[in-house]
């Protein structure tokens, strides 16, 4: 079973990749569509072909679970998972037209190329030969054994599918990327021809500072028509928000601080007074009556206690308190309890699994029924540990299993369920026996003990600083305020009465309906704003309250523009255009002032600046440290002494004259420079390839129409 551990052990390798990681998810393409695409369970499509909700909510799980595997937050994977389907779906298509078939024999002739499988040796016999049958009768086993471990194998299965057509498709166009002689001998002309040349530059920045220049809607909107390409929009919402935190007073502060003080050395009221944090003779009960979080039983090593104390531990005896202390939004005594050194424990073992239990999906015996195949295991492997082998194949923990069992070595501070971390900590090495817990029953045999670093057993009371009501209440009274000042007002009147009340205000201008988050709020009320701004029913210049549940904090939305498919609308891009459309309309004015000027000394004082002399050439254009193949082309393209017609750079205004022309002639000949161009092409190609066949397909996209019918439930 050990190639299909490393599938189970590796979670994050189901992920694949199209150049930058992009496929993974289980496809099922024989989902009806039914009244044109308006079915619920069909969310979209990509060139005619379907994306049904059953491989969306695959996909989404799949993000899910990576996101969770890697400490990240599982929310608002949405519009990732969207993506991905449809760049797998491209990608099959491509496979599909270029004549392919993903038959079983392809898949299994191909397999070994995955790269879950290419780089990993244990895949691979002493002469190199990939272990197809015996990967194939490990899955056989695994089906009768394991129906959980199984179905895992379908859906890495079908995201190994797709990462092998990706790679044939890329393969057969990358083959077709070739450089010709011709264009190879243009290009070292290029590289090799040099321009030496006079010029005058007017800077845009310069020129802006004296020269007040305002870009409308119309002007944005003029630059967007002029490149639809480059500005094809997705459905969006440009949003003003306003944030009202429902942060503790220092009164708040205060009074948690005069509580925790009275539990430390006081007493708590529960107790007529008589019992205190330092005098108790029940920590642990005193904790979880008392404290905002519970009480932690495992020995843990210094820098996972408190900064305050960690430095004191060390030194501290048994029954020694700290504090109190504040340590972020908490105020917090502490207990030394006890002290000893963190035994490692390398173990393994069986997890008889039951109807209900977390690890027990496909499994019908009940909880009584594998408590007695436990004991039976159990005793057996108790009596004979040679025989533990022999009953992995019963094991509902198919990682473990492919691995002999093995959980490798761990110590008190592995994020195990207490029960087994109590039977590894209480247990000498050689010891067998049968530990319930929520996953079902563990047959466990400790193969080996070492004794590791010092850890401590340590009582934390804690009392987090909450707003009080009256402060929530204040909160609340100014959100409510504002949200009645800015009743029917405009946009600007929004942000100004935002900015005068000192409140925190962001303003995400293409929201999109999956994206989950918000830019600049992130709470758990983002999707909630996002699915009212996206109503059918909702106008510009409507707003709403929020509450975030849990907190208090309060959050007022105005709708300030309704971007729908097609291109972007201008005020919701002009942050990103707005310098560039600025300098176009300053490069005319200049244009337009220089005119026919005679010389460059001319135009040199008509804008107060100076001539330069530079050295250009067509494949790296660099002029004064500003790349500028336009200055570049024309270099090459004026007669020789002649002034040159203004030229709109990037970052300014020039005028040349051109002095001569040279040929440096630099080392390497054609075929070696055929070969780097080659290569730099592919390594550009693939992306750009994915991207354009993205931009040109027919794709769509249901999902809105179809959360807004039914409802987030549906989701």
């Amino acid at each position: 079973m050990a190639i299909l551990g490393q599938i189970r052990s590796k979670p994050w390798l189901l992920m694949g990749v199209i150049a930058l990681a992009l496929l993974a998810f289980l496809v099922n393409p024989d989902s009806i569509d039914k009244v044109f695409g308006k079915n619920p369970d069909v969310l979209g499509k990509v060139n005619g072909e379907k994306i049904t909700r059953e491989e969306f909510n695959d996909q989404l799980f799949v993000l899910q679970q990576q996101a969770e595997q890697q400490g990240q937050p599982k929310a608002g994977l949405e519009e990732q998972a969207w993506q991905l389907l449809v760049q797998s779906k491209l990608i099959k298509q491509q496979f599909e037209k270029m004549g392919f078939e993903m038959t079983d024999d392809y898949f299994w002739n191909q397999i070994q190329y995955d790269q879950m499988f290419a780089q990993q040796q244990q895949f691979f016999d002493e002469k190199g030969n990939f272990k197809t049958q015996e990967l194939k009768k490990q899955i056989e086993d695994l089906q009768k054994a394991s129906p959980e471990g199984y179905n895992q194998w379908i859906k890495t299965k079908k995201s190994i599918e797709y990462r092998l057509m990706a790679r044939q498709v890329f393969a057969n166009i990358s083959t077709g990327i070739t450089t010709g002689k011709k264009e190879a001998e243009e290009l070292m002309k290029e590289r090799d021809q040099l321009a030496d040349i006079d010029f005058v530059k007017i800077d845009y920045t310069a020129y802006l500072q004296k020269n007040n220049i305002k870009v409308t809607t119309e002007d944005l909107a003029a630059y967007i028509k002029e490149h639809p390409v480059m500005f094809k929009a997705e459905p969006s919402r440009n949003l003003g928000i306003v944030f009202f935190p429902s942060q503790p007073s220092a009164a708040d502060d205060a009074e948690t601080q005069k509580e925790i003080t009275k539990l430390f050395s006081g007493g708590s009221d529960a107790s007529g007074g008589a019992e205190n944090f330092q005098n108790t003779k029940n920590d642990s009960m005193f904790v979880m009556a008392n404290s905002d979080m519970p009480f932690n039983a495992q020995y843990v090593k210094p820098n996972q206690l408190p900064q305050s104390i960690q430095g004191q531990i060390t030194s501290a005896a048994i029954g020694q308190t700290f504090g109190p202390y504040k340590e972020q939004n908490f105020y917090v005594v502490s207990k030394l309890l006890d002290k000893k050194t963190s035994d490692s424990t390398l173990s393994r073992h069986i997890l008889i699994a039951f109807k209900g239990s977390p690890a027990g999906e496909g499994v019908t015996r009940s909880k009584e029924e594998a408590k007695k195949l436990a004991d039976s295991i159990g005793a057996i492997v108790k009596a004979t540990p040679a025989k533990f082998t022999e009953f992995l194949k019963l094991s509902n923990d198919p990682s473990s299993a492919a691995q002999g069992g093995s959980l490798g070595w761990t110590t008190p501070e592995t994020p195990f369920v207490p029960e087994f971390l109590h039977y590894l900590a209480n247990n000498p090495k050689g010891a067998t026996g049968v530990v319930e817990t929520q996953f079902g029953y563990h047959i466990i045999n400790i193969e080996d003990k070492k004794p590791g670093s010092m850890a401590y057993k340590v009582a934390n009371l804690v009392k987090a600083v909450k707003p009080s009501d009256a402060t929530e209440a204040a909160t609340d009274k100014n959100a409510r305020r504002f949200i009645q000042q800015v009743q029917g007002k405009s946009f600007n009147d929004f942000v100004n009465i935002a900015k005068k009340g000192n409140y925190q205000f962001s303003n995400p201008k293409q929201a999109k309906r999956f994206d989950g988050q918000l830019q600049g709020l992130g709470t758990d009320k983002d999707a909630e704003i996002l699915a009212w701004a996206f109503d059918k029913k909702r106008s510009k210049g409507d707003t709403e309250f929020f509450t975030v549940d849990g907190t208090g904090d309060k959050i007022v939305v105005y709708l300030n523009g309704k971007q729908e498919k097609g291109l972007a609308d201008p005020e919701s891009v002009r942050d990103q255009i707005e310098t560039v459309v600025k300098n176009k309309l300053a490069a005319k004015q200049i244009s337009e002032k220089i005119g026919k000027a005679g010389s460059l000394d001319q135009i040199a004082k008509q804008f107060a600046t100076t001539k330069q002399a530079a050295q250009v050439n067509l494949l790296n254009p660099s002029v004064a440290g500003a790349m500028e193949p336009k200055v570049a082309g024309a270099a090459f393209g004026v007669a020789k002494g002649k002034v040159s017609n203004p030229i709109e750079g990037g970052t300014g205004v020039y005028v040349l004259v051109k002095k001569n022309e040279t040929t440096n002639k630099q080392p390497g000949d054609l075929k070696q420079f055929t070969e780097s161009v080659t290569q730099r092409n592919a390594g550009m190609f693939g992306q750009a390839w994915l991207k354009s066949l993205q931009d040109n397909a027919d794709i769509d996209d249901y999902r809105i129409e179809i959360w807004n019918k039914l409802g987030s439930q549906q989701q």
